[in-house]
């Protein structure tokens, strides 16, 4: 029961957090139609900014300001970049970001070095949350929940209950008519792109601390994030905040299940010995497949629902 109770609080704790990563990458692609490879950078680049906001004057303006410069770099890059090649089609979109995602990697090595920094969680969240079964659950991991369900519920409402959402949701359909009406679609488009780089960037200053600020951080979840965005359903906010719980749960149970197929079925009383056929894979333990399930998920996820979990099929 500890194990299973503890197991839940973690990987809750843990999707919520994928969520947050990828909720600004379905939002850019529900909006714009970009599938942008850069979005595990802006991700990086909140942690390396919270780091060195943090230094200067502590985490708690970190929280607000590192996501904000991310958001404005966001901003700059599909006004100045991505815009000019959006009227060519995917490709050039794809492969943009990609070089955008090698540049982030080499100025922040430059600029932070090759190795780790020291991006600690702040003493007043350092603490126990609670204790259960003999166990304590970190106070942090309850402020990343926290983070991560109030981010969720203001881009709810901002979508659904605010002008700002009403004029989003309206250029997404109908751009031509929205820009009749006066507004900048352009305009529209940069400031969804610029909060989806934000929402990567608050992430990376909740999850730099909780786990390691290092140049590999992106790619480290940057597979993950696609995962979610797919197994959810393209565009889909809903799909991608149950993907992100559903596989955050999976792998954080997976990692903990010291068990393996042969263990399983010596109990039952069959014997696998080095001889049989396959006997590698059958000695593997979860634990060790955990890294390749969210892709298992994928894989089944394409061939038996391609347009996600709450995805919408395209007439």
């Amino acid at each position: 029961m500890e194990f299973f109770t503890i197991s839940l609080l973690n990987g809750i704790s843990y999707g919520l957090l994928l969520f947050m990563l990828s909720a600004g990458l379905t939002l850019i692609f529900s909006m714009m139609g970009v599938l942008n490879f850069a979005h595990a950078s802006f991700y990086m680049l909140g942690a390396y900014f919270a780091y060195s906001v943090t230094e200067l004057v502590g985490f708690w303006p970190a929280l607000l300001l590192a996501p904000l410069g991310v958001g404005a770099l966001g901003a700059l890059f599909e006004r100045y970049c991505l815009r000019r090649v959006h009227a060519f089609g995917h490709v050039p979109e794809l492969l943009i970001t990609f070089g955008l995602s090698f540049i982030v990697l080499e100025m922040v090595q430059l600029v932070w070095g090759t190795s780790s920094v020291d991006y600690r969680v702040p003493a007043e969240l350092s603490g126990p949350l609670f204790t259960l079964y003999g166990t304590q659950f970190p106070l942090y991991r309850g402020f990343m929940m926290a983070v991560a369900i109030v981010m969720l519920l203001a881009l709810w409402l901002m979508l659904t209950r605010t002008r700002i959402g009403l004029v989003i949701q309206a250029a997404l359909t109908h751009p031509e008519t929205v820009e009749a009406l006066g507004h900048n679609v352009p305009r529209i488009f940069m400031g969804v792109f610029g909060g989806g780089a934000a929402l990567a960037g608050l992430a990376g200053v909740i999850g730099g601390n909780a786990f390691v600020t290092e140049p590999g951080m992106a790619a480290t979840v940057g597979s993950v994030i696609f995962v979610v965005v797919v197994v959810g359903g393209m565009g889909s906010l809903a799909g991608a905040f149950i993907a992100s719980l559903l596989i955050g749960t999976i792998q954080t149970f997976a990692v903990g299940i010291d068990t393996s197929l042969v263990s399983v079925l010596s109990a039952l009383g069959w014997q696998i010995g080095p001889d049989a056929p396959g006997y590698a894979l059958w000695k593997l333990k979860v634990s060790q497949v955990a890294p390749v399930l969210p892709y298992v998920f994928l894989v089944l996820m394409l061939i038996f629902r391609p347009k996600g979990l709450l995805g919408t099929r395209e007439e």
